[in-house]
């Protein structure tokens, strides 16, 4: 049996929250084949649109949470151990991904916890830094919990939207498809966030007389 497979003939709240924390550990667990879906079937009734919501963001939570501790308690030293053994590789992990999530977190500050929740390749990884670096718990999880549940919310409009017009028998399919487009469009839209806060700071700086 397949994992989408899997996840049509077990979908229930458990599952959606247990999957969602795999995929914001290091395990590769594709979020829109979770939270999409399981909208897909609140819009058949079969679930509660609200509750895939909360249970997706409360399992996103618990997973960065695992991450974050354990980059707050283990060290770079080990994290990258991990990263270049055969068990990291096995999670499609590498010690340049996690360099690539310190990156964007140390070049965007504390709510990189936030907009990094919505970039795929960062999205799972972005709370090790958080960790390493020891940002306060409280400030992660706020930023965490508004950037999961904005995915999530995205994920869950997308596949209520699909139970329109898409057949189950075709719902992976459209998933995986929408879903990439759904990718360039955060990476764009993110993007562009990121400039317009660089603008604003400049033009803010520019205003300060000397």
């Amino acid at each position: 049996m397949d994992f989408f497979n899997f996840i049509i003939e077990h979908l229930n709240y458990g599952w959606v929250w247990f999957l969602m924390l795999l995929e914001s550990t290091v395990i590769p667990v594709p979020s829109e084949l979770v939270v999409a879906p399981a909208a897909y079937f609140a819009a058949a009734d079969r679930l509660n649109i609200w509750l895939v919501i909360l249970f997706a963001t409360i399992g996103a939570d618990c997973g960065a949470t695992i991450n974050y501790v354990a980059g707050y308690y283990l060290g770079r030293p080990l994290i990258y151990k991990f990263a270049n053994s055969r068990w990291g590789k096995m999670c499609l992990l590498n010690q340049q991904k996690v360099e690539k999530s310190e990156r964007y977190f140390y070049n965007h500050g504390i709510a990189a916890t936030f907009t990094g929740r919505l970039i795929p390749g960062i999205r799972h990884l972005i709370s090790i830094p958080a960790g390493l670096s020891k940002m306060h718990f409280g400030k992660f999880l706020l930023y965490t919990t508004l950037g999961a549940g904005l995915w999530n919310c995205i994920l869950a409009a997308l596949g209520w939207w699909f139970y329109s017009f898409v057949p189950e028998s075709q719902l992976e399919e459209t998933i995986l498809k929408y879903g990439n487009l759904l990718k360039y469009v955060i990476l764009a839209l993110v993007g562009l966030a990121v400039l317009g806060l660089i603008v604003y700071h400049f033009m803010k700086k520019k205003q300060v007389p000397d």
